[in-house]
């Protein structure tokens, strides 16, 4: 006797469809970024929703601002007055600094660097997912944001954008996994690569040699190499250092400097608009005479 219904595929079979369907899926956005339009959409149109589901913590900040008391108003704004002191302080030393600069860039040649745009953010929402460390925020390519843009927060580097939609943005956080940024120790130049280790709070510095003249304590700061971070922000400060002659490089660790498990308000960094003129001075302003005048 025939069976009515003819059966389907087995589910092993019906398994192995969807394994070989996800991985093709998987590489084609992988490698040409099938998928991307769509995740811009879908996060432009669940962005109302993150911004309602943000509201009851605005609320209540707004709330909790309100009852703060008269004496801890008080004793804020004595910190206040003593930290103005001592910044109108080390303010004085600063114009110094600065006319010798000035003076100096006159003698190079070269002009000031002109500050960076930058643009204002604030944390909405963290992600989820153990394995990535990410943070979205409420600006977006409206607001002239761009992927690979840089973000700081008053101590230090944050991380990079890595996905925009129209009003929000994804920033990878320099700890997580995926990332690295070239660094150079304050102190004494020497060039480096920090990465991220995937633990929140530290950075490992990989391929250190064992002579490498590197000290715990030792601030990193953006190297400028690779493009993306400007030079000079501070990133992290050396604290760990394992020399074992039995392995070809040197444990090397670091933690960031950024507060980056209390984010709240950041900066993103804009592109250069004036580009530096060379301080060396050309073959043809040598001739010309134009270096002399």
């Amino acid at each position: 006797m025939k069976p009515i219904f003819n059966r389907g595929p087995t589910l092993e079979s019906r398994l192995l469809i969807v394994v070989v369907l996800s991985l093709g899926l998987l590489i084609s956005d992988g490698l040409y970024g099938v998928f991307k339009p769509v995740r811009s959409l879908l996060i432009t149109i669940v962005s109302p929703v993150q911004y309602i589901a943000s509201l009851p913590a605005v609320m209540l900040d707004a709330s909790s601002d309100r009852i703060i008391s008269q004496e801890q108003l008080i004793a804020e704004n004595d910190k206040l007055v003593q930290q103005l002191v001592a910044l109108q302080a080390d303010n004085q030393r600063y114009q110094s600094l600065l006319a010798e600069n000035e003076q100096l860039r006159k003698l190079l040649g070269a002009p000031l660097q002109n500050d960076l745009p930058k643009t204002v953010a604030e944390l909405m929402a963290v992600d989820n997912n153990p394995y990535s460390l990410q943070v979205l925020i409420n600006q977006g390519s409206l607001n002239g944001v761009f992927n690979a843009q840089p973000v700081i927060d008053d101590q230090g580097v944050v991380g990079q954008i890595v996905d925009v939609a129209q009003t929000t943005a994804r920033v990878l956080l320099v700890s997580d996994l995926s990332h690295a940024i070239p660094v150079r120790i304050l102190r004494n130049n020497l060039r480096l690569i920090a990465n991220g280790s995937g633990e929140l709070n530290l950075l490992n510095i990989k391929h250190v040699s064992h002579s490498a003249d590197i000290a715990e304590g030792d601030i990193l700061v953006t190297s400028g190499l690779g493009n993306v971070f400007p030079e000079g922000y501070p990133v992290a400060v050396v604290s760990q250092i394992k020399r074992d002659e039995g392995r070809p490089f040197a444990l090397v660790k670091a933690i960031p400097l950024a507060r980056l498990d209390r984010l709240r308000y950041l900066l993103l960094l804009g592109k250069e608009e004036i580009p530096l003129t060379p301080l060396i001075p050309t073959e043809s302003a040598i001739n010309t005479g134009e270096l002399y005048e």
